[in-house]
């Protein structure tokens, strides 16, 4: 959240996981009632409406604009960013991001969505707020990870934002991008989710919760027995596999190219660096500064797997 005069600008990004802003991360999910329900820590009443947010997981749809669910996302987001400072009534331009290669054709549309009302009232935590929102940009995911190295930036780097739904890979070229060499492609984490799912049923004849496998993809553990703890992580082993292979396919070279990876993925990769099935070493690059909206660390690969922390700032 940054202050411009009288206006409160809110970057946020609408994952399929989770929703995102400087300060909160919340999982991308809501259910709606015609009456109060029974729980509600969590409850948004918008427009005669009740929503629960952050619960169930959203079906992926690859243009949100076509879908009013984020719309009350975007406020319980605007909400939880706002509560960090105790503001209830304010100006705010919203900072969103689309998937590389959709933003130049859905960007109106989802500005238009965002901006659909410029005055907003609701209720989130019994807490009533009052927005006046002046306006809407949008850019392309990813890029915002690596613009702050992009001037040291040399040679050809490959930067590959990895997310819950979607991965986009952008070609970058002594800093500079390449429109012609953007790509995405719905092979998000939870592709890896709903195979460990699979996997998981074939063979054990039993459901496990996407809660432990959520768990094991982000920390590499959970509280479950050895043997079940290691189906999931050779299924998140060969999906890893399956973001280099694809990588690839887009004209990735290991020996001549860095590759920059953010997102859920990131994470996933550095869990499993040495499980995959590859030669690359590893050098992980943190930006602590950035949070919960750029929350995941971002990771740059060259050759071997010993790897080195280095700062934003540095």
């Amino acid at each position: 959240m940054k202050k411009f005069n009288n206006t409160i600008i809110i970057g946020i990004d609408h994952g399929y996981g989770n929703m995102k802003t400087a300060n909160c991360c919340f999982p991308t999910g809501l259910i709606a009632y015609n009456c109060e329900p029974l729980f509600t820590k969590e409850l948004l009443v918008y427009n005669g409406k009740y929503y629960l947010i952050g619960e169930e997981h959203k079906e992926y749809i690859s243009d949100k604009s076509l879908d009013e669910d984020f719309y009350v996302l975007t406020l319980a987001a605007i909400a939880k960013e706002l509560s960090t400072e105790s503001i209830t009534e304010a100006n705010i331009y919203i900072a969103a991001g689309l998937p590389l290669t959709w933003t130049s054709g859905q960007k109106a549309d989802f500005s238009a969505y965002l901006m659909r009302n410029k005055e907003v009232s609701f209720t989130f935590h019994k807490q009533e707020y009052h927005l006046h929102i002046e306006g809407v940009s949008i850019y392309p995911q990813g890029y915002a990870a690596i613009a702050p190295y992009a001037s040291k930036l040399t040679g050809v780097n490959v930067i590959a934002d990895i997310g819950n739904g979607t991965m986009n890979v952008l070609y970058m070229i002594n800093g500079k991008p390449k429109s012609g060499k953007m790509f995405t492609e719905k092979f998000g984490t939870y592709q890896c989710t709903l195979a460990v799912r699979e996997a998981f049923m074939q063979q054990t004849q039993r459901e496990l919760n996407d809660h432990i496998i959520e768990e094991v993809l982000r920390t590499g553990k959970a509280d479950i027995p050895k043997s079940d703890l290691a189906i999931v992580k050779a299924v998140a082993a060969e999906y890893v596999n399956g973001i280099f292979r694809r990588l690839r396919e887009h004209g990735y070279d290991e020996n001549t190219m860095r590759l920059w990876v953010t997102g859920g993925g990131g994470c996933l990769i550095k869990i499993l660096a040495r499980s995959i099935q590859r030669g690359s070493p590893l050098k992980m690059i943190f930006a602590p500064q950035l949070k919960a909206m750029n929350t995941l660390p971002m990771f740059s690969f060259r050759q071997g797997l010993d790897y080195e922390t280095v700062h934003a700032d540095d």
